[in-house]
């Protein structure tokens, strides 16, 4: 396979009208996605529809969405600054990895409660 074979015949940041910054400063990717809405919305650029119906199926990442949609992270950005902003999408953090629980630590209080009966 030549290298010409795997390129999109139009850039990846023409998919935000050339903008390269979002809207918000808040996204990364590890912003978990989601549907505000089960309606799609009408009249949306290619780009920003297949995100929406991507994000039906589930919450994704931002990382995960750019994956699906073979698009840089940069661009995906913007496209869900942009979906958050008309509120078709909402946007996430991820959960600190402080905040996470340790899943050994809860298997052994498990443990320990059926122990008790």
């Amino acid at each position: 396979m030549s290298g010409r074979e795997g390129r999109r015949l139009v850039p990846a940041y023409m998919a935000t009208g050339g903008r390269a910054q979002p809207s918000r400063n808040t996204l990364d990717r590890l912003t978990l996605l989601s549907a505000a809405s089960s309606r799609l919305p009408d009249r949306l650029p290619p780009a920003e529809r297949q995100l929406a119906v991507l994000v039906r199926g589930g919450a994704l990442s931002l990382a995960e969405a750019a994956a699906y949609l073979k698009l840089p992270v940069s661009v995906v950005r913007v496209l869900v600054a942009d979906l958050v902003d008309t509120g078709f999408l909402n946007a996430r953090a991820p959960i600190p990895l402080a905040e996470q629980h340790d899943q050994k630590f809860l298997e052994r209080v498990l443990d320990g409660l059926r122990a008790i009966r």
